[in-house]
């Protein structure tokens, strides 16, 4: 049977995260929704189909769908486009991530190539946890947090919701990053 995948995105983190779907294995499909994207292009060979906003018209094909862009307050709009179209918000590991048994990834997140969510580690509903990212033992990313490439979060961390840590930032042992805070790149931050 073909499982397709909408990807709402057909930006970078929507071609990245197509790809990390389509290498899984679990999915044989991907279609995008783009609102930059004129309806008859493609990205990565995956047909482009529409607009966001043509979401209805394009539920009844698809078996999972996830919101693929790095800007919390978008992600987080069509987050609720996929639930209120009655699409299941799932959730991309990409094959060459490691997740251990004993953590909770949310519904509708990402992690990427490389990156490692650690022992007993909970990361929210939304979440990115972008390549060669860890998210350590007992660390915590509240919903539509977003850890950037190469972002190292040490046990017990807490990344407040719509937290955004961009590329390279560093937190030590049990640090709260406060919701809605941006970190520059290369940020490093300790208790």
């Amino acid at each position: 049977m073909t499982r397709t995948l909408l990807v709402l995105g057909a930006g970078g983190h929507g071609k990245s995260v197509a790809e990390s779907a389509l290498l899984g294995g679990d999915w044989s499909e991907v279609i995008f929704l783009d609102d930059n994207c004129p309806q008859d292009s493609q990205v990565l060979g995956c047909e482009v189909v529409g607009k966001v906003g043509a979401i209805d018209q394009v539920a009844s094909r698809c078996h999972g769908a996830i919101a693929a862009v790095g800007n919390n307050a978008v992600r987080e709009q069509w987050i609720e486009l996929i639930e209120r179209a009655g699409i299941e918000l799932v959730s991309i590991i990409h094959p060459k991530a490691w997740v251990s048994p004993s953590a909770k990834v949310g519904p509708g997140t990402a992690v990427m190539a490389g990156a490692v969510v650690g022992t007993a580690a909970t990361v929210g509903k939304g979440a990115i946890i972008n390549a060669n990212a860890t998210v350590d033992h007992d660390a915590v990313m509240e919903v539509l947090s977003h850890i950037g490439v190469g972002v190292q979060l040490a046990g017990g961390v807490r990344v407040g919701a719509r937290a955004w840590l961009q590329a390279g930032s560093c937190c030590g042992y049990h640090v709260v990053v406060e919701a809605e805070a941006t970190l520059a790149p290369g940020t490093v931050l300790s208790a």
